[in-house]
């Protein structure tokens, strides 16, 4: 026959098939896995773009330079002559209060200086009442005199728009409300409630003294390429070992704190997608397995007529790439559809309008569901076309054989080598691809030999006829039923891990920063009117409080030898070294706190411990010496410990500690840190009865990282959706492949007497027996998979339950049982003389 005839055979079995449901399984699984991939992979590729798109405005400028000090003139030199536009920014935390008149109340508030031209790129936005949170967009800055503050400042000072706001020795008037401010940027004190005034208004504040702790920030823009040669300027000049105390920001290193949290996201997206993509690999095995057996009959015919082995192979490889090309393209368009959802439901923190996507996602969907089919559908498929002639009268001859090592491996390779690429994350992607490969193999030894082990542990002479005609039929077909068991489990597998994905790996998220996290840090509390301020949060209703002693030192020594900032290359070990450290001391371990490496002593001398960040930053280690400056007296000690800190946590931490009650001459003031109570005026009734302190609202924060999480997490359960399909479809597949040799044993037994009430308790025997192997061993290894996981790809804490294993075989049995009844039901109904019939044709 010809080649066009092959085409022809193709397009005319693939309609049939079609027409039939014989492929119905087999295009839902690869349509589950694209929608799945180009979902999360649309929406990446839009954030990418948007992020790109935006990068001026978030920095609020092509480039921003940002010092401790006022830059030096070079900086502004080199902007100039290379043709960029510049703008000069200070900002600064100080306390704003209202007139006497007015409540007198205080409020800790980030002032930021601007001058004409800012912002350079982006806009603000300004409203005139709490109601409008949108606001009207413009260039323009604060006219002298006159003051722009976010709102929560006018709830906690009691104010309106048109009082006055005092601040140092100035006043000006609050004319407009931001609510938005591009380059906001992040940092603790960026929580305080910004105050925005004319640069010109400043000297009278009187608030910039020698020892003020100010942010200066030179915004750059220009030609694309202008930036860039000033940015080659500016990485070498950042080089210098006489340079420090500078940074230069750009996309990557302006906005870490956006990144991070849609990196977190994405990751979790990634992860739901992938074991989608691996569950409809198994799904694609088992269905096209199934397809294949049920066409060996057809094929032998074919060659019975003088069909060659080619013009069969070129047929069905038509038809599958057909039907995969298909199943693709209706993937691609659901996973569009998907994203949109996804963007919704991260509103606020990605932008709606985000750029159109580029193609990449829809190639790669379109490469992900064919390389699916063809790795995983067309070796079995392809083994029909060397069926012999002779299974025409002999149906012993010509059963589907193991797919060869060498085809098998090339396909898994070529599978897990896309999936590693759209992972995103190499760890976690190979935890999730090497974790279900050694899953399969390992579900593949232990249920071979529990099959073995089977037969023997029945004992025929005294078990119910049931139980041994079950273990019959499972131990005479020991290779089906290893390959039922391991499709189960790895269903399950993936199954069991969704859960306690959802149960520890989310929850773990949630908790750390959890909704009664402390919403208030109160500092500069003196050590005298420390049992007076906790009394006064008591009276409140404040049970929970962090409270530790805090002084300031700087480092000065490590191991005897003198430190500078001359002594990193790092800018941010520059950085650590040129100021004070906060410093803090308790007997007894922070509970929020993991200790690493070492010991934590109570009361031990000499000792200190380090937060493993900045051990690493500055090149610390176990048993080293360190020396600080506190207040003009040396004070020195040994690092006996290292602290895993998690900044996120909204607790007090610190980068050092000393494990003793006291430190002796040592001036101290106290850090606070608690959930205040619901009660309107506590913060400023607290900070009229001592007027000394320092009290910074977290609340708006927290409620944003609350919502942050929950919008995340809404995402990534409507994406676990597809994967709960996939493992259910891997359930129905694993379960039905041996539906047609069960129906031909079953109506043997049934013509020998066989009652249709044994059959139904043989059936169920043997599903609910496979189904508690599978159950039990997918919990097993989903807990080994899920800590991994965890411990290396999330930085959680794992605490997954000892009953996971039993409960998984207890559900591992009531979905085998449950998908054997959808997909077996009509097997028992079906009349023994067509069963034997179409077994004797």
């Amino acid at each position: 026959m010809t080649k066009s005839s092959a085409s022809a055979l193709g397009w005319r079995t693939l309609w049939r098939d079609l027409r039939s449901g014989e492929l119905r399984l087999l295009m839902v699984a690869v349509t589950l896995a694209v929608a799945a991939l180009t979902a999360v992979g649309f929406f990446s590729d839009r954030l990418q773009s948007g992020l790109q798109r935006d990068a001026r405005q978030l920095l609020g400028g092509d480039a921003v330079v940002v010092t401790d000090t006022p830059p030096a003139a070079e900086w502004r030199q080199q902007a100039d002559a290379q043709g960029l536009q510049s703008v000069l920014t200070l900002s600064f935390p100080t306390m704003g209060r209202a007139a006497d008149g007015q409540g007198g109340a205080t409020r800790l508030v980030a002032l930021k200086a601007v001058g004409p031209g800012y912002p350079l790129r982006g806009s603000l936005r300004l409203t005139q009442t709490l109601e409008d949170t949108t606001g009207a967009a413009t260039r323009e800055i604060p006219a002298r005199g006159e003051a722009w503050v976010e709102p929560p400042l006018l709830e906690a000072l009691g104010l309106r728009v048109g009082d006055t706001l005092l601040l140092g020795d100035g006043s000006l008037r609050i004319a407009h409300l931001i609510s938005f401010e591009p380059d906001r940027g992040s940092g603790f004190m960026s929580f305080a409630p910004r105050v925005m005034i004319n640069e010109a208004d400043l000297p009278a504040t009187n608030l910039v003294q020698p020892a003020s702790r100010i942010t200066y920030r030179l915004a750059l823009a220009g030609d694309g390429a202008a930036v860039k040669r000033f940015q080659n300027w500016a990485d070498a000049e950042l080089k210098k070992p006489s340079t420090y105390g500078v940074r230069l920001e750009t996309l990557e290193s302006g906005r870490p704190e956006m990144r991070q949290t849609l990196d977190r996201a994405e990751k979790f997206l990634n992860l739901v997608a992938l074991l989608a993509a691996l569950l409809s690999s198994v799904a694609v095995a088992l269905a096209a397995r199934g397809f294949a057996a049920r066409h060996l009959d057809d094929c032998a015919m074919l060659r019975v007529l003088g069909l060659p082995q080619r013009t069969i192979a070129g047929a069905y490889t038509i038809e599958f790439l057909l039907a995969g090309l298909a199943s693709s393209v209706v993937g691609v368009v659901l996973g569009f559809a998907v994203h949109y959802i996804f963007v919704a439901m991260l509103s606020g923190l990605v932008d709606s309008a985000l750029p159109a996507a580029s193609f990449w996602p829809v190639a790669f969907g379109l490469g992900i569901g064919l390389t699916l089919l063809a790795a995983f559908g067309l070796p079995p498929v392809l083994q029909l076309a060397q069926v012999p002639p002779l299974r025409v009268i002999r149906r012993d001859v010509g059963a589907l054989r193991p797919a060869s090592l060498a085809v098998l491996g090339l396909g898994v390779a070529g599978f897990a080598a896309l999936l590693l690429a759209v992972s995103s994350d190499l760890k976690l992607g190979l935890i999730a691809v090497g974790g279900f490969a050694g899953a399969v193999a390992l579900f593949a030894a232990l249920s071979w030999g529990a099959v073995k082990l089977l037969r023997r542990v029945v004992n025929e002479a005294t078990a119910p006829r049931w139980l041994v005609l079950a273990t019959r039929q499972i131990s005479a077909r020991p290779a089906y039923a290893m390959v039922q068991v391991s499709s189960l489990a790895v269903g399950l597998l993936a199954l069991v891990l969704l859960v306690l994905l959802r149960t520890d790996l989310v929850n773990s998220w949630r908790q750390a920063t959890p909704a009664d996290a402390p919403n208030r840090f109160v500092i500069n509390i003196m050590p005298e009117q420390g049992d007076d301020f906790r009394a006064a949060l008591k009276g409140a209703g404040v049970e929970k409080l962090d409270w530790y002693p805090m002084f300031r030192g700087r480092l000065i020594a490590i191991n005897g030898r003198d430190v500078s900032p001359d002594s990193y290359t790092e800018d941010r070990a520059k950085r650590l070294v040129d100021r004070e450290f906060n410093l803090s001391n308790a007997l007894e371990r922070p509970s929020h706190n993991e200790i690493t490496a070492g010991r934590w002593e109570e009361d031990e001398a000499g000792a200190i411990s380090v937060e493993e960040g900045i051990a690493e930053t500055l090149g610390l280690k176990m048993g080293d010496s360190l020396s600080f400056d506190v207040g003009g007296m040396p004070v020195e000690a040994r690092i006996t410990s290292l602290r895993k800190v998690d900044w996120t946590s909204m607790h007090a931490n610190f980068f050092v500690m000393f494990p003793v009650a006291q430190m002796q001459d040592v001036p101290v003031t106290y850090l606070a840190a608690y959930r205040a109570p619901s009660q309107t005026g506590f913060d400023n009734a607290l900070v009229r009865q001592f007027p000394n302190i320092t009290n910074v609202d977290m609340s708006a924060t927290l409620a944003q990282v609350q919502r942050v999480l929950d919008q995340v997490i809404r995402a990534v359960e409507f994406l676990f959706g597809f994967t709960l399909a996939a493992g259910l479809i891997v359930l129905f597949a694993a379960v039905s492949a041996t539906r047609e040799e069960r129906a031909r044993e079953f109506a043997i037994m049934r013509a020998v007497g066989a009652s249709g009430q044994l059959l139904q308790g043989v059936q169920r025997a043997e599903l609910v027996g496979v189904g508690l192997l599978a159950g039990f061993l997918a919990s097993g290894v989903a807990v080994l998979v899920g800590w991994a996981m965890a411990r290396y790809a999330f930085d959680f804490q794992w605490t997954a339950s000892p009953w996971v294993p039993l409960a998984g075989a207890l559900a591992g049995a009531v979905l085998a049982l449950a998908a054997g009844w959808w997909g077996l039901r009509e097997v028992l109904r079906r009349p023994v003389v067509e069963t034997l019939r179409q077994a004797a044709e």
